[in-house]
């Protein structure tokens, strides 16, 4: 009988006492037959680590002491665990029964599946698609990202419309399998990125040093997403802002940088006047700090630390050749079914 790869769910934890509380039992009866779970603490000051060491002594505790955000939380806990495959699952995820099996499975007939990711469903509204993953991410050919089951803010519910397994362009770092070897071949999570598109950035560089990014249906888990930041928080959008700017400067490949470049500038000016007139400065100024602080970052930027070979967008899976946010508002094409219709 073949040996079960072995299989590390790791949950980066920042004073998530409640969240464990909550959805710990649920992984902790997971019923893969090779697997160690293990909460990596980013200096909480909470109890969580007290929390989870008297009621959880099945789970091992890695403890930062610093908090260095999920890029850096992950890159300094995965250095300390040995597996065939880590799963990255947020502290807000409730798992289902054998969601873990489908997922390496999957992994396990395709070699070349470097990172893959479940089902994700919104815990709050049990029958749609979760913000941050659905049934699986892409991209557009300007660096806008959106779900299959999510367009922006738009969720659709449910009804198998997404049950084909399937390559994808990134997989949601809310629950994100990926092999160790290649979390490692490719350097990890880019720390500078603190939190958000971290993953984006991550199953690009997989892509491009050639391994595929892959979505399984047959896996299912709930997200109640915004737990360290909530959609609408101006952080959270300069953070995206800022590092999606640094992820296309890192991965484009340089005949199409210049010119997406000079598209996003017009668009993301547009973004901030429209925050500005609908009576939201803050998002203006988060807008502006992000293209501030992305050009002092692009000025240390050492590239030739990149060796992996740099694609086109048409070399790449799950990339959209349009416009997502023309299609969205000009077209009202809603769903992914919808956007992606020719």
């Amino acid at each position: 009988m073949p040996v079960l790869p072995s299989v590390a769910v790791v949950i980066l934890n920042w004073n998530g006492r409640s969240f464990l509380e909550q959805f710990l039992p649920s992984v902790c009866q997971s019923t893969y037959g090779n697997l160690q779970l293990i909460l990596a603490d980013n200096a909480s000051s909470d109890d969580s680590v007290d929390y989870v060491r008297a009621h959880f002594p099945q789970v091992s505790i890695i403890q930062h002491t610093t908090n260095s955000g999920f890029a850096g939380g992950y890159n300094e806990a995965l250095q300390q665990v040995k597996a065939d495959i880590y799963v990255l699952l947020n502290q807000d995820v409730e798992v289902t029964p054998g969601w873990i099996e489908p997922v390496v499975a999957q992994m396990e007939a395709n070699k070349a599946i470097g990172a893959c990711q479940p089902k994700l469903r919104a815990f709050a509204s049990k029958d749609y698609f979760e913000y941050a993953g659905a049934a699986g991410g892409w991209m557009d050919i300007l660096g806008y990202t959106f779900c299959r089951g999510r367009i922006l803010y738009c969720t659709e519910p449910d009804k198998g419309q997404y049950n084909d397994a399937q390559e994808i362009f990134w997989a949601s770092g809310a629950a994100l399998f990926i092999r160790a070897e290649c979390f490692h071949a490719v350097g990890g999570f880019d720390a500078y990125f603190f939190a958000h598109m971290e993953e984006v950035d991550l199953c690009w560089r997989l892509q491009r040093a050639g391994y595929q990014v892959a979505y399984c249906p047959a896996s299912l888990v709930y997200h109640v997403g915004g737990g360290s930041l909530p959609q609408g928080n101006p952080r959270k959008l300069y953070l995206n802002f800022r590092n999606n700017l640094m992820m296309l400067h890192k991965n484009l490949h340089p005949a199409e940088r210049n010119i997406i470049f000079m598209q996003r500038f017009f668009l993301d000016i547009l973004a901030a006047v429209k925050s500005l007139v609908s009576g939201k400065p803050r998002d203006t100024k988060a807008i502006y700090l992000a293209y501030r602080h992305f050009r002092r970052w692009r000025k240390t930027y050492d590239a030739s630390q990149d060796t992996l070979p740099r694609l086109r967008l048409y070399d790449l899976k799950g990339v959209f050749h349009g416009i997502m946010i023309w299609r969205y508002y000009f077209l009202q094409r809603k769903t992914f079914t919808e956007l992606t219709r020719q």
